[in-house]
This record gives structure tokens, sequence and C-alpha cells, in this order.
């Protein structure tokens, strides 16, 4: 199959009202979508009347049966050029119930996708029972269950009446438009955790391991647990302040991926690396938020969005509140750190206090930014004095005050580095701010100092120092750490620092509700103790036990768990104790969409209602030609704008859909959004030649 140029390759083909026949069979109906399937070659399914039935039917057909086949079906395994001959012998005998071909999803040949006898249909609001009874009886049809919490929704099992399989099925009815959703129920094969393809990602033992060479037990943050539940929002952006940002990574790449770009150096909007050394960044945004795509490596927040801000290098007041301002403003929910001074002792000013206490407080629309930052690579106190001795032209000697500044802020979080044995990394800073620690490399102290350059801080360390480094993102090409456009051996609290603002990013994509504070006590309440008893090679203090309180100077609360945290978001979701107000708005004017217009058509309805949005809702009803080339947006008053609908929706002609907190999450961005003024659906038609109509849409607000 050829699809035309400019469609999804992984949605249906450009068509008319009616399917033809030979897509009926292979155009999967899910979550809103339409699918592509392709007939695997090899194999089908087989339900027999017994399963002692089944060894005698395979051996009719030279077939093998696979020993994991699904629940309540047999999968026969055949050389490609005898599957249907097989299939038809098998379909003739007295002991089949049916037989049934095995899919896969297009470009995804090694999954696999098998038929049950049921589907799922939700039929218009104003039809009636004795009318669903009718159009499911004309398919041969037979109602199991109604879908509790879902209007007119009911389970199906074809029966002996119908004449073609769930799929054919779902796709007749998706063309009757008192069908608003029609799917088969499929079975994939689950898997345990949920683990990336990323060719990179085996050797990121930092978000998940099973062990092996200078791999301790439980020394990564459990990512694929976290991510059986998220893998990050689009509407959860971090921002990643540092050097420089190669936007342009294929890692970086992805609709929606990239957010408010910004070059405080350049003074411009594309915040790319152009002098030497300038790669740090890069890796930093990688180890937080690189996309999961197949490509290279993997982000502890893939699905979430990445706001890159390259700083002027220097920390002066108007440099810091610029910084913070613009990642308050463009909507930041998470912000990265991997810096600080370059002073021994740098107490903030009061207007550098100031905007992170600005940021941490009313940033998210009041619910504040996560503020996310690297306790340093000396080893050395957040705040706290060393007797120094020994460095090059006694630059540093005698009673010393070692004060970090942004990592001593009471609204940041403080990050130091563990090691893959998980032990303290021998050059992370420690003290009683730090607050939970994250997997990272391990090297020898080392500090950068005005007019030293980066040195090594004595006394010496001079013993081998075991652990991986992190594998992450690089500048592309040869300009970078590697030329493989990827760096197998990052570290420091540089990259612990962006790998706890992603698991940051990873709550609040399970929860949206909680506050800046919040997060930063679930980070703490849910950290892995870690233990390290060992002397600290430099020092020879031991620091890596936790005080009645909890914490400890080296690892703060602990190892940050990405999987115990998500699972503590999820069931802090707030419950409302009572239920909001709810006002609603409609405008039955027909519309006609303009084909091929980037700038659509809006339609407005007026809230003249007082409130703040706690619950959102929106109905939509279009026809039109190819739904799979429109796009749909709902625009506040304030001008907040979020995609309902890209285009996924393929050969479909019509569309009558809800739209609200759990089947759209981009719509939690409106929380929190005065209720009052005009709001707007924008539809827009990005291809020339099928025409359509935005016939009414509806706004439901709780607030």
């Amino acid at each position: 199959m050829t699809n035309p140029q400019g469609s999804n390759p992984a949605t249906a083909p450009k068509g008319n009202a009616a399917m033809p026949d030979d897509s009926r069979g292979i155009i999967l109906q899910r979550g809103g979508e339409e699918i592509v399937l392709e007939k695997s070659e090899d194999r089908f399914t087989v339900k027999a009347t017994s399963k002692e039935e089944v060894p005698g039917l395979a051996a009719q057909v030279s077939a093998q049966v696979n020993r994991n086949s699904p629940p309540k079906m047999s999968e026969f395994v055949v050389p490609a050029h005898q599957r249907d001959q097989a299939m038809a012998n098998i379909r003739n005998s007295d002991v089949v119930k049916y037989a049934s071909h095995v899919y896969c999803f297009k470009d995804d040949p090694a999954s696999r996708v098998y038929l049950t006898n049921q589907l799922t249909v939700q039929f218009a609001p104003h039809l009636g029972d004795h009318s669903v009874t009718q159009i499911t009886n004309e398919f041969g049809l037979k109602r199991v269950k109604p879908i509790e919490g879902i209007t007119n929704a009911f389970v199906f099992e074809v029966t002996d009446g119908s004449s073609e399989n769930p799929i054919k099925v779902a796709n007749r009815l998706m063309q009757r438009s008192d069908v608003l959703t029609a799917e088969p129920n499929i079975i994939v094969e689950s898997q345990q955790h949920y683990r990336p393809r990323d060719p990179q990602y085996p050797k990121q033992w930092h978000l998940n391991h099973n062990g092996g060479n200078e791999l301790a037990s439980g020394s990564h943050i459990f990512a694929e647990q976290a991510w059986d539940v998220t893998r990050g929002n689009r509407s959860v952006v971090v921002a990643v302040m540092d050097d420089a940002i190669d936007v342009n990574h294929p890692d970086f790449q992805g609709l929606g991926k990239i957010v408010a770009p910004r070059d405080f150096r350049g003074k411009d909007f594309m915040p790319l690396p152009d002098e030497p050394g300038e790669d740090h960044g890069t890796s930093c945004a990688g180890v937080a938020v690189a996309e999961e795509n197949g490509i290279g490596a993997v982000g502890a927040a893939p699905g979430c969005a990445l706001m890159p801000i390259r700083t002027t290098g220097f920390l002066d007041d108007e440099s810091i509140e610029e910084l913070f301002l613009w990642a308050i403003n463009k909507g930041a929910s998470v912000i990265s750190c991997s810096w600080g001074p370059s002073a021994v002792y740098y107490p903030l000013s009061l207007r550098q206090k100031a905007v992170l206490t600005r940021a941490a407080t009313q940033g998210r629309r009041g619910k504040g930014c996560v503020i996310v930052f690297a306790a340093g690579n000396a080893n050395r106190p957040t705040d706290g004095v060393v007797n120094e001795r020994g460095w090059p032209r006694d630059a540093i000697k005698g009673p010393t005050r070692w004060l970090g500044g942004f990592t001593v802020h009471p609204d940041v979080i403080t990050v130091t580095a563990s090691t893959s044995l998980g032990k303290k990394a021998a050059y992370s800073n420690w003290g009683p701010q730090a607050s939970v620690c994250a997997p990272s490399n391990n090297a020898p102290p080392g500090v950068g100092l005005p007019d030293l350059g980066y040195v090594a801080t004595p006394p010496e360390v001079n013993i081998y120092l075991p652990g991986l480094g992190i594998v992450t993102t690089d500048r592309v090409g040869a300009a970078g750490y590697d030329p493989s456009s990827y760096t197998p051996d990052f570290g420091g609290t540089s990259s612990a620092c962006p790998l706890v603002a992603g698991v940051a990013a990873l709550v609040l994509s399970a929860n949206p509700d909680l506050t800046a504070r919040e997060v930063r006590q679930i980070l703490e309440q849910t950290a892995d103790k870690i233990v390290d008893p060992e002397p600290d090679p430099q020092f020879g203090f031991r620091k890596g036990t936790y005080e009645a309180s909890g914490r400890s100077d080296w690892f703060g609360y602990g190892k940050v768990n990405a999987a115990k945290a998500v699972q503590m978001a999820v069931k802090k979701r707030a419950v409302p104790l009572t239920a909001p107000r709810s006002v609603q708005a409609q405008n039955n004017t027909a519309q006609t969409i303009p084909d091929g217009d980037p700038q659509g058509v809006l339609s407005t309805v007026q809230i003249n209602d007082t409130g703040t949005v706690q619950d959102i809702s929106v109905t939509i009803d279009i026809d039109h030609g190819y739904l799979g080339d429109l796009e749909i947006r709902l625009v506040a008053p304030s001008g907040q704008s979020v995609l309902l609908q890209g285009r996924t929706l393929g050969i479909k002609t019509k569309l009558q859909t809800l739209y609200n907190l759990q089947n759209t999450p981009a719509l939690r961005l409106l929380l929190g959004e005065a209720s009052q003024g005009r709001w707007q659906v924008q539809v827009i038609d990005s291809v020339p030649t099928d025409s359509g109509t935005l016939n009414w849409w509806q706004l439901k607000l709780g607030i």
C-alpha cells in the first residue's frame, strides 16, 4: 500500500466516505485514530472447540503451535506460502469455531496483533435502545454489557450471523453518523516494564539495569516501572539553562518537543552551540528529556517538552532575572541548572533570591516551577568550612568557607551524585542542603576557579575510582565530546541534576496539580536510602549514613526513585470536596473550513460566569471529506492554546467527539484559567483538495 504525499504512514490511506473493501480489514480503529495493520505472513490463530483438538488440527496442516499463544486461542505458524491454504482447511473443520489472521502494526513487523470476537461501540447520545438493537442486528452482533461511565457505549460479540471479522465490522460502523466509536478488542503481548527501542538505551544503566560489571543492585532510578505509568506529557516543559543546546539533534525532534527556545548570549531564539567546548547543555538536555524515537538515547522523561535556554555564562543579577523570568513567562514546569558560581564563596543577592522564589511560587500559574540545581563537583560543602592546603600557588589555604549560593536557596532541589556501585561519587559536593542524589559517573574531585582553570583539588585522589559513565546526547557530529553525536561518559552532578529534573517532570505528568513544594516532598519521601560506609578518599570522614531526620550529607534523603515517585504522585491526585459549578456555551452556527489554509476558521463562544477552571470538556461536530487533514485547537480568553486533535483521524469523514481531561491530557494546561471571556475553537485544514464544515461545538466548564 502506498500513502499519499504528506500523509501519516501510520494512519489510513486517504479516501472518500466509502472505504474500499480491500482496506476494511487492515485499518484498525483505536483511541480515535485509524492505524494501518499488515497481515503476518506465516501465522494465524485458531479457536477450537477444545484444547484437545489443537494438536490434531496442527498436524493436519503441518503447523507449529506457538507455546506462548494468546488466551483462549492457539497461534499456528506455517511457511508463508502455505498460510492461506492452511487457514482454508482449518475453517472447514467441524471442531473449529473460527480461524483468524494475525496482524502487525505497519512499520513494526515484530509486533503481533490478535483479534478477539469482541468490539466496543459507542453510539450518538440521542440514539435510543431500539435503534441500537436494529444497527447491531444488521451486523450480527450480540450485546455483552454496557461500559460503565460512558454514555451509550457497549461491548458486543460477533456471532455466526456476522459476515465479517471485528476489524471490518468496526470500519463499516464508523461510516455511520450515529456511531461515535467502534473499536475491535485486540490482544497484544504485554511487556513487564516499558523498554524503549532506541539503540543507545541498553547502555543507559542509570535509567534501568539488571546488573553487570560495576553495576550494583538498585543503583539506577527504576525508569521502566515509572514509564509504565507515564513517559511524560508535552504539557510538562523542562527548561534546561546551560552553555548551549544543539536543538537540531535527532533526539530533540518531534511535534511540540521544543518550546520557547532562547539564546541570551547571542540575543536571539536559536540557542545553538557556535564555539568549541559548548557541549555541556546538549548532554544535560538529553539526560532529562531526549525523545524516545528509536534513533539514539532516551531521557528520563522522553515525552515531555524541552525549553532550551543558552545563558550568557555570567551570573549577574540581571542575567539571572532574565533567565528565570523567561522560564516563568513561557510556561516552564521544571528548571534544570547544572552550573554554579566559579567563586568559592558566593551568597545570592536580594534580586537573585527574589527571582528564584518567584519562579518557585508563582510559576506554573501559582503552583510553582520545580527548580533543580547541581550540587557541584569539588567534593566540598554546599555551605561549610574546610581547612585547605596544598593548592597550586597556595591559591586557597587555611580555614575556607565554601558557599554555593544557588544550592542553599530554600526553594531549590540540590542534587548530589552517586555511582553505578551505589556509592558517593568522589567529586560530589555535599552538605545539609542536599535534597536527593542521582546516579552519575565517578571521577576525582575538581573545581573551576578564576585564573586557575580546571584543576585537581588537593589533597589529590590517586586511587582507582570505579563507576560507569552516563550515555547521553552530544552535539551532532565531530564538534562535541564524541563524533558519534552521543557521549558514553558524561557525568558529574551536571548529569545527576537533569536526571532529577526529568523525574520531576514525570511526577508532574502523572499529577499536574502538584505544587513545586509537593514535588520536592515526593522526591524526598520516595528516595532509596543507599548507604556508603566507606571513608571519603580525600578527607577520610564518613557521611554516607542517615541521621534520625532521615537525611544524609552525602545523599540528601537518598537516591531518587522514579517509579515510587510517580506512583505517589498518582495517589495524591486531588479529589474535590465539592463538585465544581458547571457552566456551558454552544455555537450552532455552521462555518466552512477553509481548504489548505494554515489560519483555518475560528468559532467563538462567550462565558460570562466568573471563576477558575477546575474541569473542562469540549464537544465538536465536523463533516469533512478527509478528517486526517484537520488540526483542532481550543483557545482560552488568555490566548493559551491547546491541541485537541492532531492529524490522526485518517479517512474518517464524520467527527462528533468529546474531548475531556481523561482523554485529552493537554487540556490540563487550562486548569486554573479564568473562565470569563471569549473561548474559541480553531480548525485548520492543512492539505488542499478535501473540504468540510464545522457544524457546531460546545464548551463545558467546571468552576
